[in-house]
């Protein structure tokens, strides 16, 4: 194994030894974590179910689903399979409860909000929701189930707090096949962009935030973005690198007198990119842990960009982001945000991070409380579980934050911004596109600006 590999396996099992103090009293706090959520169900069995089904989630199962949690709990699999799949209880009003408190204990006013589609890879096609459709993750096209989910990312952590699960156009327009599967009548047709508003506009004001954030499925849609601009929302969301653009802080051409005044053409942006001059880009240190500084080159551009083929009504600031990978090969993400242009680069690139921050969320719930262990087919099975699993996910990162306190001395340093999972050694860039990674040479040295803690977006 290379030596730095190793030596990063070393420090994650050193932060994920804890003092066994901290387990003392769990099941207590459990407890009590769990009653405002119960208090939301109408019957003593549901909140009973629904306590159990929270601390199968959080236990060393290894699959986390109704049967082995039931097993577990020596109970018949029968009744955690009714409450699960069949009971008539609401999850809505829990993810309400669990944004508030999110919100109260995550929400800063800087803090971002994230939305990220996640797939769930299937083989079969009678599980709701599931099509041939494409998956970011494992980008291509693939039989899965698609949800579209929404965390809070701040200083303190980063927490999912929201899904919906799409339904391609093929499901939705048999209605045969939505019955079966129990999606409710007045379900339609809705984007993954539409997914997404509607979980902000229910919950935005539970959570305080500055910024709207998302992967380039989301900043792609011209439509999606112009809406959060019409929702007064801040927004930095990644686009592909052949997204059209004006520069607007060029001169235009010259004018040949006739006709109107010329303006400068739209190019896509890795052509706008490759044609700059290399003292644009400023270059910001971002603290890696106690591995020292990473660097990064930000350069950001007053821009213009199309609508259904007319001009937007606002102007964008185009972002763009470059570091080099352990390879040594120069990696670029492209954003568009409505912030105004005297944004500062420091703030564009803390939202970057903390843009990224979404997928340790969904891995989290998926490797800690069985987010993708469910094995129920119909809508109300599905919504079930996974309000119970983020729940789940919700009390594990209570738990974490707390035994960090607590312990801070045993687990080096007591830095607040430092966080309570294994950092990433790299800003990690994730792209959809082939010209989004490039073999450039070294990074020279540019502009500078002052250093930008990764530990904590």
């Amino acid at each position: 194994m290379d030596r730095r590999f190793e030596l990063r396996k070393q420090e994650m099992l050193a932060e994920c030894e804890v003092a066994p103090e901290i387990f003392e009293g769990m099941l207590e706090r459990m407890k009590q974590f769990s009653q405002p959520f119960a208090d939301l169900l109408k019957l003593p069995a549901q909140r009973e179910h629904a306590s159990d089904y929270v601390g199968g989630l959080v236990s060393d199962l290894e699959r986390k689903n109704i049967e082995s949690i039931a097993y577990r709990l020596d109970q018949d699999r029968r009744n955690l399979q009714h409450f699960i799949g069949s009971a008539e209880w609401d999850h809505q009003p829990l993810f309400t409860e669990l944004a508030r408190q999110v919100g109260q204990e995550l929400g800063e006013d800087d803090a971002v909000i994230v939305i990220d589609p996640s797939a769930f890879a299937k083989k079969g096609k009678q599980s709701v929701g599931v099509a041939r459709q494409w998956s970011g993750r494992q980008g291509k096209i693939d039989n899965c189930q698609v949800a579209v989910y929404m965390a809070c990312v701040s200083r303190k952590d980063r927490q999912l707090v929201n899904t919906r699960l799409y339904l391609p156009e093929e499901w939705t327009s048999d209605r045969k096949r939505m019955k079966a599967a129990g999606v409710p009548k007045e379900i339609r047709f809705q984007t993954r962009h539409a997914l997404a508003l509607e979980m902000l506009k229910e919950q935005r004001d539970l959570l305080p935030h500055a910024w709207i954030a998302g992967d380039d499925e989301m900043g792609r849609t011209t439509h999606f973005r112009r809406d959060l601009n019409d929702l007064g929302e801040h927004y930095l969301l990644a686009v592909p690198g052949n997204t059209a653009i004006r520069d607007l802080e060029v001169d235009p051409p010259e004018y040949g007198g006739r006709g109107t005044d010329p303006k400068t053409p739209f190019v896509q942006i890795h052509k706008w990119r490759d044609a700059l001059e290399e003292d644009r880009w400023t270059r910001i240190e971002v603290r890696d842990a106690e591995k020292g500084p990473l660097e990064v080159e930000v350069v950001v551009c007053r821009v213009q960009t199309k609508i259904d083929r007319r001009l937007m009504q606002y102007d964008e600031i185009l972002v763009i982001v470059r570091c080099l990978d352990e390879k040594g090969v120069t990696k670029y993400d492209y954003y568009l945000s409505n912030a105004p242009s005297s944004t500062p680069l420091k703030e564009f690139a803390r939202v970057t991070v903390a843009a990224h921050r979404v997928e340790e969320a969904i891995k989290r719930g998926k490797s800690q409380a069985g987010l993708a262990d469910y094995e129920v087919r119909n809508w109300r099975g599905w919504h079930h579980h996974q309000i119970l699993s983020l729940m789940a996910t919700w009390f594990l990162t209570r738990e974490a934050s707390a035994g960090k306190k607590n312990h801070t001395s045993d687990h080096g340093s007591t830095d607040p911004r430092r966080d309570c999972d294994a950092a990433p050694s790299r800003l990690q860039l994730r792209h959809s596109h082939q010209d989004c990674k490039e073999q450039n040479s070294p990074i020279a040295t540019k502009r500078r600006s002052s250093i930008l803690s990764l530990q904590k977006t």
